[in-house]
Parts: structure tokens; sequence; C-alpha cells
């Protein structure tokens, strides 16, 4: 993994003039070095998706759908060696990049099912008014233009293929620009996309620094953007760009309710595992991992002690380990942002339980309660291994606190009663309301995205499709209906 990587420019290999490392947040050694595209590559392979856009858009199904399968298998026949990547670029525990790996094999495998069966059309009668005798809609779904992708850092490959599959699925040309600490995920996708038979110029992976990301979003030929990673990022591109469409899946701050029906020691040990797990796995680096635990009163005393407990139990250290839990954040930036968050809260008066320790880029699972409001723990979004733990009075009181966030990405609500389940649907200013369990479920063919300051659109191959396309009516005419 010390050697060079090239990029991938229109379905090709190349390099550019200019290079930069990149490191493990573990241990600080250099993982890899990667070309960077000069603005002349750039341009080139913006130009070459341009010009492709309509060709691509006609391929026939079964030649995209093909692809999509081919890289599906080749990334389940490459799961080991991918997934020591991702740890190592990332610092996730390898059970966790395994994990990951897994579900980008079934996001491309979700796409080949989609590409098959996507557009079908839609037939109307036209002659429900006299005007429209002999008439008939048929309404298909066609690309938008070329998507410009743009993936994080905290799920290196599955995001990105979040990006390319349902692009390719539509048949929209792409080019992804994967996250500056972590494009070697990314990269690897060109690797399987590159023994396929897709149209040259149909895709790209361009690692792009930041700072030259401007030209790319302002370019009039990429007319769709999907985006995911910060608040403030997503929002300032969409304003830069308003008559483009973007897809932008932000930042959460992820509520678990537990509610006074779930009073079993069994349901509070579920909870409790189920909560301490999913506020530190990634690091607590997931839009969705639990950063509140809002508990009915009934429950509180006989679930804190439970939770601290299982949030000790986990293993931190080593990514490469396979015993490890928890593993570093992207960087000591990241670590030391979390625990000066931390350190203010607990100088305004929260609770430390347990955790509050950092150590270079590593920081200690971490549990507080009596966090006031205002402070920054209680109202941004933490994206790291810090839990708050709330006591409520009730059903309302509980919803009331998962809304009182500017976020709105998914909620987990601990009920076994339906109708507290369907009034959590209606109630819940959020995209998605898990019962049963945590806010972090995903299955990556249902839609995703929020609401609020958690983004606009929906992610999930299907939905990221339609994202990506537009309905265009035909109209048939003498017609004997």
């Amino acid at each position: 993994m010390g050697a060079a990587h090239a990029f991938w420019l229109a379905g090709r290999q190349a390099t550019g003039t200019d290079t930069f490392e990149v490191t493990s947040p573990w241990d600080g050694r250099t993982v890899a070095t990667v070309s960077v595209p000069t603005d002349a590559q750039t341009e080139e392979a913006v130009a070459a998706a341009y010009a492709v856009r309509e060709d691509f858009a006609a391929t026939p199904a079964h030649v995209r759908a093909a692809a999509l399968d081919h890289v599906s298998r080749r990334l389940a026949e490459r799961t080991e060696e991918i997934a020591r990547l991702i740890s190592a670029e990332n610092g996730k525990p390898i059970k966790w990049a395994r994990g990951e790996v897994g579900r980008a094999v079934s996001v491309f495998r979700f796409a080949a099912e989609e590409a098959r069966r996507f557009n079908g059309g839609e037939a109307q009668r036209l002659d429900t008014d006299a005007g429209g005798q002999g008439r008939l809609a048929l309404t298909r779904r066609f690309p938008k233009g070329v998507v410009l992708g743009i993936a994080p850092f905290n799920f290196p490959l599955n995001l990105c293929a979040h990006k390319v599959a349902p692009a390719i699925a539509a048949g929209a040309p792409i080019i992804l620009k994967p996250a500056p600490a972590t494009p070697l995920s990314g990269l690897v996708l060109g690797e399987l996309l590159a023994e396929t038979d897709l149209p040259a110029g149909s895709w790209s992976i361009l690692p792009v620094p930041n700072d030259r990301m401007a030209d790319l979003v302002q370019d009039e030929r990429l007319p769709v953007i999907s985006f995911t990673g910060s608040e403030k990022v997503g929002y300032a591109i969409m304003d830069s760009v308003p008559r483009k469409h973007c897809t932008l899946e932000l930042g959460g701050n992820g509520a678990a309710v537990v509610l006074a029906d779930w009073a079993s020691d069994a349901d509070l040990d579920w909870a409790a595992t189920r909560i301490a797990t999913f506020s530190n796995y990634q690091g607590g680096q997931s839009c969705i991992s639990v950063q509140r635990v809002i508990a009915d009163a009934a429950v509180y005393d006989r679930l804190l002690p439970r939770i601290v407990a299982a949030v000790e139990a986990q293993v931190t250290g080593d990514p490469a380990d396979d015993a490890t839990d928890v593993g570093p954040l992207v960087s000591v930036d990241a670590a030391q942002r979390v625990e000066s968050w931390v350190n203010e809260a607990v100088d305004a008066g929260a609770q430390l339980l347990t955790g509050g320790k950092r150590d270079g880029a590593s920081y200690a699972p971490t549990v507080l309660t009596d966090v006031p409001a205002g402070t920054t723990l209680s109202c941004e979004e933490v994206f790291g291994p810090v839990l708050t733990v709330q006591k409520v009075d009730g059903e309302a009181a509980a919803f009331a606190a998962v809304n009182d966030s500017k976020y709105g990405l998914q909620a987990g609500v601990f009920t076994h009663d339906v109708q507290v389940a369907f009034r959590a649907h209606r109630a819940l200013e959020v995209g998605g309301v898990v019962i049963g369990d945590v806010p972090s479920y995903r299955a990556d063919q249902m839609p995703y995205g929020g609401a609020k300051q958690s983004g606009v659109g929906r992610e999930g191959v299907r939905f990221a499709m339609e994202d990506y396309t537009y309905e265009r009516v035909l109209v048939l005419t003498g017609l004997a209906l």
C-alpha cells in the first residue's frame, strides 16, 4: 500500500504532476501516495462525461446491469483486501470495515437489479376529457445529465458506492470526488469499473483537493450534485448553484428514545447494548450514530448504569485487531475538537460518567448526563464516540426532546406499542424512524435522508436514481383506446 496510486480519468488510469500522502489515523504511517489531477485533466474528465451523456443514457439496461453485477462480485472476492485498505486509511476497526465492504457489495447488486427494471414506463389514458380522445400519455425517466458525486471520509467505500452505482444504473455519467483523507477505497472502485464494458467517459474518479472544488461545482455541464458531508459545506454548495439539482446528505445528532413500556431486564439490556455499540461504532463518525439518549423517568435509573457498563465494555485500540470495537477518529484535529466540546459541557455543569480522555487521534467512549442546553455538545453533531443521556416524563416530552434540534436525520424509539410507533412516525421531524432499535440502522435499499438541516433529497439506490433523472411525457395520438 506504499506505492503511488493513479486516479481514473474517463475510464483509464492517469497521473498528474502533484501527489499527496494518505496517512493512518492510528499510527501516522504513510498508507499510500496518491496522484492529483491537473486542471487540464479535470477538464478532460468533465468534457468526456458531457460528450458521452446521450450515448450512455441510451446504453441497454443489460449492459449497465452486467457492469454493476461485475463490480458487486469483485468487491465480494476482494473483501478482506479492501477492508484492510479502509481500516488503514480511515482508522475503522477491521470488523466494521468488513461490514462496509459487504454493504457496498449489496449496493452494486441492488443497482444492477434496479437497472433492469427502472423506467418501465407508465401509460395514462387521456380520453377522460373529450379533448383527449384517442390519446395516451407514456411517462419515462431520463438522466438530468452528468452527476458530480462528492463523498465523505467516514464510509470511504460504501458512500462512494451510493454515488456511483445509482448513476450507472440510471445511465448518468458520473465524476466522483472521494474525500482527501480517504481516497483509496474510491480508487479501488475504479479498478473494478475498468474491468467492465461501460463506455469510456461515463465515469471518472478524481481525488481533487477541496480548494479546487468550486470550479467543478459551478460547471454547467454537471447539472446534478450529490454531496454527503457537513451541513456548512453542503448548504454552501447548494446556495452557490441554485439552478442545479442538489442532493445533500448532511449531519445529525441521532436520538434513541426509551419509553416506559420498554421495561423488562431483557429490554433494557438490549437497549443499552445497542446504544453503546452504535454510539461508538466507526468512532462515532456516522451521521446516524447515537448521540442522544432520551429515557422515560420510569426506566431511566435502571437504564443509565446499563448504558455506562456497556460503553465501558467497548474494546478500544488498534483497528487492525479483530477484537477492537472503537478505533481512532480520522485525525488528531477531529479528536481535539471532540475533546473541547466535552470539556465545554463539563465546565458548564454536565456530569461525566465515563470516558472523556483523548490519546492522539483516539477519544475514549464517553457518557454524560445533565448537559446544559446551549452547549455545543447539546446542539451540534459531535461526530465522535460521545453519548448524552436525558431523563423525560412521558412520550410527549420524549418526542419534543427529539424535535428540539436543528437536525432531523433518523430517530430510534424503543417501544412495544404499535400505536406509539405510528404516533412517532407522525410526530418526529426526521427522515426515518426505527422502532425497537437505535437510529443507526440503515438498509442500503431504503430511502435515506433527513429533514430540517440534515439535508434534502434521498439516497438508497432507487431513490437516488429518481433524483438523478426526470420525467418526460410522450403523447401518442389517434389511438383506438
